[in-house]
């Protein structure tokens, strides 16, 4: 089963690069971040045409998670992440997807660091903490996956001396982080490949992607359960490459799912 993340910087915009690739890595799973488009603009009929059932979770002009499944329909099980009941940005979205449950996220970028956008994302990070130790006891296959703007180490980022302190690097960003996977979670990308300089993101300027200047913060976690699972996890850089791409490149895994994974 191949799971995937995929930051598309506007679905309307990019729908023909997203379903070029969805046609030529024909993934089971695909979570989507930065769909920047309400719930009724969503082209769930071009995604219908790939061969993918959807749920979505729009907002205008910003953010926007949606999870896809290849011939199947995702069963939607919450939009929104719990904690904050005034909190009326899109940025989670869960499904339960062929006996996995598959939450999908866009995490705040918070910069500029110090500041009012900053202790935002220190708070909804703190709500994932929580929900995703809830998500642990229930001892079902569940994976975490989205844009969690974060580099986690020196690794996951091109000259680290200089994001020193952007919000995407700060060290309570990254404490934030480790404490999610000292919960139980995995993460893919480095449980497999621990030593390696591997990027997600590529901005647009400055031949980036050209000179491999990049950062990886874009990621899957993986439960106990699903963690065991766990096959191959690379970045797929080719899209990234296309013409008017986003600057993100799908991140996929793969996993071998037993005949009956469990029932969330």
């Amino acid at each position: 089963m191949k799971i995937a993340t995929y930051n598309v910087n506007g679905i309307n915009g990019r729908l023909e690069v997203l379903t070029r690739w969805l046609k030529e890595d024909r993934p089971d799973v695909v979570c989507l971040q930065e769909l920047k488009t309400t719930d009724d603009k969503f082209p769930w009929q071009e995604i219908e045409k790939a061969g993918y059932g959807a749920v979505w979770h729009g907002q205008k002009s910003w953010n926007g998670v949606a999870i896809l499944a290849r011939d199947s329909e995702p069963y939607l099980t919450r939009k929104g992440l719990p904690g904050d009941p005034h909190d009326a940005q899109s940025r989670y979205i869960e499904a339960a997807v062929n006996g996995l449950l598959i939450g999908g996220l866009y995490l705040p970028n918070g910069n500029p660091a110090p500041g009012a956008r900053f202790d935002d994302k220190l708070r909804w990070f703190k709500r994932l903490q929580n929900y995703a130790a809830e998500l642990l006891d229930l001892e079902i296959p569940v994976l975490l996956i989205g844009d969690f703007n974060v580099m986690p180490d020196e690794l996951d980022v091109y000259k680290p001396e200089r994001w020193r302190n952007d919000a995407l690097f700060r060290p309570e960003v990254r404490k934030a982080y480790a404490e999610l996977l000292a919960q139980g979670w995995t993460d893919a990308i480095r449980h497999l490949h621990p030593n390696e300089r591997i990027y997600t993101f590529w901005k647009y300027w400055r031949n980036s992607f050209e000179r491999d200047a990049g950062l990886r913060i874009d990621h899957l976690l993986l439960s106990p359960v699903s963690a065991q699972w766990l096959k191959s996890a690379d970045v797929r850089r080719k899209p990234r490459s296309w013409d008017h791409t986003s600057d993100h490149a799908p991140v996929m895994i793969e996993i071998d799912v037993p005949e009956d994974p469990g029932n969330p």
